[in-house]
């Protein structure tokens, strides 16, 4: 079953107006970067409340609690309810509601979802025989981490697999795999916690949690120090040690030195365990961690390219000219069946290209820069202007599924209903394709911001790297503008196509 895309004329006008964007990123001079601009502007009393009450024990295990229900339900109806993926809550409260509902809660949330994810209560539970809190009773071993697993290439590695599951095999589609594929990841996040210390899985090997993390360099909000020279002073360090009555800090930072969200799970130990109460969410101008705090690594860098090409690549499934290349490189190697090998294929084929363009625009930059800067620097740090394009387009596209894929039935019969009873049920309950203009606004608005901000990450990076050259413009920015153009004319194009819909 095919739906409509965007109008064209939407498109038209989007691209003159990110045309104009570029331009002033180029013309303009860079910014002049200052120390204060670096920081997070103190904690309100509201805001201090608030963290507070995010905090209670109560309402974590109260949320944490409804999550696991839900969890065994999806799991209870992908094993036994109907095998109809628009039918069954195990597909449509996954991949359409979950999925998509948590790309957008990192926008007001930052890396919420971590806090109440129930892989990690449940996994914490089983090795500690507690949910919240410390605990003496540990069937963990708390080895060290091996030094090769300590970098985002696992979580990488297993969102590669994620995506190659959900768009190669179907999994989408299959609510028995589904239910196969969620008790894998607890039982691959038990086995994590029961062998390492901390949670290696939140911090080394979870695929959720690292694109939530890096997403969250984007978001508004952020755990940080109420008055930094309190935390400068602090020698106790409970915030990373933990209490008596509170774990340490599950991937292991350190307050005083925290810069970016990437790896904070938001559980908001460090909030309880904090003798001088000195710690609080607080609002920072969108995309500044990505602008200025952020210090990536290689790995980091490359998780990022491949957000931004899995995004891509779940767009380009959906066209029907993607399934002719299917078919066409899947006879061509011989292939039956689900055509795995031919997937496998146009998967590594997406990724390489999105890199080879990001490294051929790097370089071509490299060039145009009038101090010497090593291309692997440049490639590293101009990384995190790809998070917002990614980003904006990933939210943009599942807005689609959860616009137009729902048929809301599962909500009155989680298992699925009789056959007999969806005529009727699909009049009781339409779906959401009424008022398409509200969702082409909503994509719009994500589509804008996404370009904006990796203009404006763009420049501020630029700027840090050529620091003693405030009057410079950023003609050198050409190739890297030109890039981040012409992915976002892309994902406009695809936005526009008619596109086959997953269930």
């Amino acid at each position: 079953m095919m739906h409509a895309g965007m109008p064209l004329s939407w498109a038209e006008g989007l691209c003159c107006s990110m045309l104009l964007m570029a331009i002033w990123a180029i013309l303009a001079r860079l910014p002049v970067l200052s120390e204060a601009s670096n920081r997070v502007e103190n904690s309100s009393p509201l805001a201090i409340w608030i963290t507070r009450l995010l905090s209670s024990q109560l309402l974590l295990l109260s949320l944490k609690l409804l999550m696991v229900g839900l969890f065994f339900l999806v799991i209870i109806c992908g094993l036994y309810g109907t095998p109809l993926p628009q039918q069954n809550l195990a597909t449509e409260l996954t991949w359409n509601i979950w999925w998509a509902g948590l790309i957008v809660s990192v926008f007001f949330l930052g890396s919420g979802w971590c806090a109440i994810c129930p892989w990690d209560t449940i996994a914490s539970y089983l090795t500690r025989l507690n949910i919240l809190g410390a605990s003496d009773n540990s069937t963990r071993l708390n080895l060290a981490v091996p030094g090769v697993l300590r970098s985002v290439w696992p979580a990488l590695l297993m969102l590669l697999l994620l995506s190659w599951l959900e768009l190669g095999y179907g999994i989408t589609a299959d609510p028995y795999a589904t239910a196969l594929l969620a008790m894998l990841m607890l039982i691959i996040t038990t086995t994590s916690h029961a062998l390492f210390e901390r949670k290696a899985f939140c911090r080394y090997f979870c695929p959720v949690g690292r694109t939530i993390g890096f997403y969250s360099q984007l978001a508004p909000v952020a755990l940080r120090p109420v008055d930094p020279q309190v935390c400068s002073r602090c020698e106790t360090l409970e915030c990373y040690r933990g209490s008596e009555q509170v774990e340490p800090c599950p991937t292991g930072l350190l307050m005083k030195n925290l810069k970016e969200n990437s790896y904070c799970t938001s559980c908001t130990n460090c909030v309880r365990s904090c003798p001088t109460a000195n710690i609080s969410w607080k609002l920072r101008p969108l995309s500044q961690e990505a602008r200025q705090d952020a210090r990536p690594r290689h790995d980091e860098a490359w998780f990022v390219i491949a957000l931004l090409a899995l995004a891509l690549l779940h767009g380009l499934t959906m066209m029907p000219i993607w399934e002719q290349q299917l078919q066409q490189l899947s006879a061509w190697l011989g292939e039956s069946g689900l055509l795995l090998w031919g997937f496998t294929i146009l998967l590594a084929t997406t990724l390489l290209l999105v890199a080879s363009l990001y490294a051929a625009a790097i370089a071509v930059t490299m060039k145009l820069c009038r101090q010497r800067i090593g291309f692997k620097k440049l490639f590293i740090d101009m990384a995190f202007m790809l998070l917002p394009l990614a980003f904006g387009y990933h939210i943009a596209h599942n807005l689609t599924h959860l616009w137009r894929e729902n048929s809301w039935s599962w909500l009155l019969h989680p298992f699925g209903l009789p056959t007999q009873a969806l005529p009727s049920m699909s009049r009781v309950m339409p779906t959401m394709g009424s008022g398409e203009a509200g969702l082409f606004i909503l994509q719009s608005g994500f589509m804008l911001f996404g370009f904006c901000m990796s203009l404006l990450i763009l420049r501020h990076r630029a700027a840090r790297l050529a620091s003693h050259d405030s009057n410079r413009r950023g003609f050198s920015l050409l190739p890297l503008a030109l890039f981040a153009l012409l992915i976002t004319i892309l994902q406009l194009w695809l936005l526009t196509q008619p596109m086959m819909m997953r269930f």
